[in-house]
């Protein structure tokens, strides 16, 4: 099997279209087509990002053998359940715009209310708490957007322990809490088998 057909049947396996997969590697649509086509070969940057992509060798992709090896050299990817059940994670980080998870000293004592009616604070703090969520909605956008899961997975889980760290030490323990709540759901559908 020659390179451009190794190269379509890894793209077809994988589910993604020529063009998902030139903006994975970072190349034109064209390049693709004429890769797939046996009209071009890719430059070696672009043919160690193919075999980085789909977790085979170099050599795999240039050999004369019938198929690549990826079955036997990858772990399977997560199922679309887990991919959209961390999207739905981060952008339920949302709910804190709206939820009394924020402490706020008034006459009384300190009073639970939501990110939106928060006073009393810096603006700095406050535009941070807003930075953490916009990230992790962001994150939850673009695990629904994605057709792989790796960066997506490491960006969401970065953004959740940062949240969490943020929350932490400013100190707001019940917004801390949520996101902890959150970071260990997503940790149990890391460890479970799909």
């Amino acid at each position: 099997m020659e390179f451009n057909e190794k190269l379509q049947e890894l793209r077809k396996r994988k589910g993604l279209t020529q063009e998902q997969l030139a903006e994975s590697l970072y190349v034109s649509r064209t390049a693709v087509s004429k890769w797939e086509s046996g009209r071009g070969y890719p430059n070696i940057d672009s043919l160690k990002r193919v075999a980085e992509f789909f977790s085979v060798t170099i050599d795999d992709l240039l050999s004369d053998s019938d198929t690549p090896a990826e079955e036997e050299k990858t772990e399977p990817e997560s199922p679309p359940f887990r991919r959209r059940t961390f999207a739905l994670l981060d952008l339920s980080a949302v709910l804190l715009l709206f939820l009394p998870f924020f402490g706020q000293v008034s006459g009384e004592g300190i009073r639970g209310v939501s990110l939106l009616t928060l006073t009393g604070i810096s603006p700095l703090i406050h535009g941070v708490y807003f930075g953490v969520l916009a990230g992790m909605t962001a994150a939850g956008v673009l695990m629904f957007l994605s057709p792989s899961d790796h960066v997506p997975v490491r960006l969401s889980l970065s953004l959740n322990a940062a949240g969490m760290l943020v929350f932490i030490l400013s100190p707001q323990p019940y917004a801390a809490a949520f996101l902890f709540l959150l970071l260990a759901v997503k940790a149990f559908f890391l460890i479970k088998k799909p």
